[in-house]
């Protein structure tokens, strides 16, 4: 096989849904969106939904069909986004729940899909997606007389436990909401983590589900194990790559390794990471490119099939922070060419 495997363990997602809910006395919903982080939105939201989860969490309306073939119609599927302009068709027959973001989300919504259910997204101070106190204040009485199924604000700040922005927009929510006999959420991970003061009705985890920060506890979920293609004999003095970025202090045993930025493994990784050869570190070297990575396996005894760039030795988190990114941008860009393999009991 000449591309990388990919295993992602169902029951470390489970299981990190199970600790997140443990934490709460409230219900606990999942985000699954952007193809539940890159890892499979239908295999996601089907373990989760076997463990007990009843709410599920998309971007786009586009993204609802998958998990709503997953997880069947007992199960409510939220849309951030809300209805948009020419969702009409796929809310209803998915029998989506969209988040309404704007007057003209609601006017729209009434008008062409009366009696469907609907939430209403409210912005607390983060000015990316919701209604602004005055926009609620002027239809609050008209939304909430419509029965909408939940209430939500999202947290800017909540990766940071002491930053002012977390009491801040907990104060908003509850000043905008309180009173309302409609189901509240505001927590994601972050949000979740911070205690139950930000709990209300419904928190919504989503990285933590996946192994990522700021759920330090978490479960790792992702191995991604690459094959090695080639392995050649350098002298002293050769270089390695595109612009000779590497160049060898002796003589070496470079192993090419097939996977690159065209499968989500970030150019910022050149000569800066390192993979595992049975749990043995071995460097990067030379630049990423688009398909190949060339390793120093030098001092290994000998090389095997497949080199391990992410599991039990380096996390998601890990490898981000090498790359100067976050774990978020490393899970949605993990590529289509990956053999996946799923693990469940």
């Amino acid at each position: 096989m000449s591309t990388g495997k990919l295993r992602i363990d169902l029951d470390a997602i489970v299981a990190n849904w199970r600790a997140l809910d443990a934490k709460t006395a409230v219900e606990t919903g999942a985000v699954v969106k952007a193809d539940g982080y890159g890892l499979g939105s239908d295999y996601v939201a089907r373990a989760l939904y076997r463990a007990g989860a009843r709410k599920f969490f998309v971007a786009a309306a586009e993204e609802g069909g998958k998990v709503r073939s997953a997880i069947g119609s007992d199960a409510d599927v939220f849309v951030f986004s809300g209805h948009m302009a020419g969702d009409t068709d796929m809310i209803a027959d998915l029998h989506l729940t969209p988040m309404l973001n704007s007057l003209d989300q609601m006017t729209r919504h009434f008008e062409a899909l009366p009696g469907h259910p609907f939430g209403i997204q409210l912005d607390t101070g983060m000015n990316r997606l919701g209604m602004e106190w005055s926009e609620w204040s002027a239809v609050s009485s008209l939304a909430l007389e419509q029965g909408p199924a939940l209430v939500m604000s999202h947290l800017a700040c909540a990766d940071e436990p002491d930053h002012p922005m977390n009491a801040y927009q907990l104060d908003m929510f509850k000043r905008m909401t309180d009173g309302i006999n409609v189901p509240r959420s505001l927590s994601a991970t972050g949000g979740l983590l911070l205690g139950p003061d930000y709990h209300f009705d419904l928190t919504r985890p989503g990285i933590g589900l996946y192994g990522g920060r700021p759920f330090d506890a978490a479960h790792k979920v992702v191995q991604l194990d690459l094959p090695v293609v080639q392995v050649r004999e350098l002298e002293e003095g050769e270089v390695v790559g595109y612009s000779n970025t590497w160049q060898a202090k002796r003589p070496s045993r470079i192993a090419t390794v097939s996977a690159g930025y065209a499968d989500g493994l970030l150019r910022s990784l050149s000569n800066k990471v390192r993979l595992f050869a049975n749990g043995v570190p071995v460097q990067l070297v030379g630049r990423v490119s688009m398909d190949l990575l060339t390793i120093d396996v030098t001092d290994l005894d000998s090389v095997p099939e497949y080199l391990t760039l992410m599991g039990d030795m380096q996390g998601v988190d890990d490898l981000a922070d090498i790359a100067g990114t976050i774990g978020y941008e490393f899970l949605t860009s993990l590529g289509a060419r990956y053999s996946r393999h799923y693990v469940a009991n």
